[in-house]
């Protein structure tokens, strides 16, 4: 199983230095599980940089995979990771739904640099 964190969701979009890194996990849409606020952050994102239509044709994308709710036991598990962990809610969010599905997380960013579990490529310079 995989949860691809926003950063890399966007870096697959834009078709970035990284892309081919995050595209197996992308695109193995049977073992792909999506946080609803990576369709929040991913969305939103494109919003600001695109148009609408691209940022639906993200969503479109993205929904293939199995789509998780941040539910009150995620939620509980993340602010343990947050705390024990020392990241921001939304990547431990990402974290701790990863670790509910015994999924791998794939992201370039820092904050994840060598926990377990993750599979972390830097961003391009």
């Amino acid at each position: 199983m995989n949860v691809v964190d926003s950063c890399a969701w966007l870096e697959y979009f834009a078709d970035g230095s990284n892309a081919a890194f995050f595209a197996h996990a992308v695109e193995e849409t049977r073992k792909l599980v999506v946080p609803t606020l990576s369709l929040y952050e991913v969305f939103k994102r494109i919003l600001q940089q695109r148009t609408e239509s691209d940022a639906l044709q993200a969503m479109a994308v993205m929904q293939q995979g199995t789509v998780v709710d941040l539910d009150a036991s995620l939620a509980l598990s993340a602010a343990r990771i947050s705390v024990d962990c020392k990241l921001p809610m939304a990547d431990s969010v990402m974290l701790a739904t990863a670790r509910a599905f015994g999924a791998t997380l794939w992201t370039q960013d820092g904050h994840f640099k060598g926990l377990p579990g993750v599979r972390y490529r830097p961003m391009p310079e």
